[in-house]
């Protein structure tokens, strides 16, 4: 018996179609109202910028109190250093969250050290304290860089720069946060005389507190994140006396 006649013309072939093309309409409206941009993300940068300046015994931190996201400012007033020892303050740049549950954490374990000692850790032992419980949270980190300052035993300053994992180093000065770069490239031109024919005299605490006023002042003027005041704490022998100084509102 004769199969059926197949239509003339070139031989048929099967191609199939992209999955896309066989979705209901239903699901075609549900997978437009959902674009990527609204996918969840845990972290934020508040921005800000922190910076330290060592000398040969004292220390001179600074922050400024801007806490914003995007163009949207936050608060005005927002303190991004806080106090560890009579010898040793911590400054934050990154979350604003993340940093604050950091202090919270770094006191308490430095609470527990003093009750355990009865006596304040030293610097060098707060650095490597801080760079284990940042390591430990490696995994999911906190989205914070910190600079720790202080006076080492021998009474010089001390200032530690940290990346978000833990790993750290001493450094003569260091800066963090939004104005990260224009902060370090005065700092390596009045400090550290990079390139420089005819290097001056190494800078005197008063010098080194006003050259600090105009790097933060000069960073709030390129910086949007940067701005509205500035915290100015000097640690030396006589202990921590801090000072505000006004920047930018807008």
């Amino acid at each position: 018996m004769q199969g059926p006649l197949l239509p003339p013309g070139p031989p048929y072939t099967y191609e199939p179609q992209p999955a896309a093309n066989f979705m209901k309409m239903e699901d075609k409206v549900t997978a437009q109202q959902q674009p990527l941009a609204h996918r969840f993300s845990p972290y934020a940068d508040n921005g800000g910028s922190v910076l330290a300046v060592s000398g040969s015994d004292f220390v001179i931190v600074a922050g400024d109190t801007r806490m914003s996201t995007g163009y949207s400012i936050y608060s005005r007033n927002h303190s991004k250093i806080s106090k560890l020892t009579d010898k040793c303050i911590i400054a934050t740049g990154g979350m604003a969250a993340e940093a604050t549950t950091l202090h919270k954490v770094l006191q308490m374990r430095i609470k527990m050290y003093e009750h355990e000692h009865r006596r304040q850790p030293s610097v060098t032992a707060i650095a490597q304290l801080l760079s284990t419980i940042l390591y430990n949270k490696r995994f999911f980190p906190y989205y914070t860089f910190n600079l720790l300052a202080g006076i080492d035993d021998e009474g010089k300053g001390a200032v530690y720069g940290y990346d978000a994992i833990g790993s750290h180093e001493r450094l003569a000065y260091g800066s963090q946060g939004s104005g990260n770069e224009l902060i370090t490239s005065v700092l390596d031109n009045q400090l550290k005389k990079t390139n420089q024919k005819l290097p001056g005299p190494q800078l005197s605490k008063v010098e080194v507190i006003d050259l600090v006023k105009d790097v933060i002042t000069s960073a709030g003027e390129r910086d949007i994140y940067t701005g509205d005041g500035a915290e100015i704490f000097v640690l030396d022998a006589a202990g921590i006396t801090k000072s505000m100084l006004e920047l930018k509102k807008d």
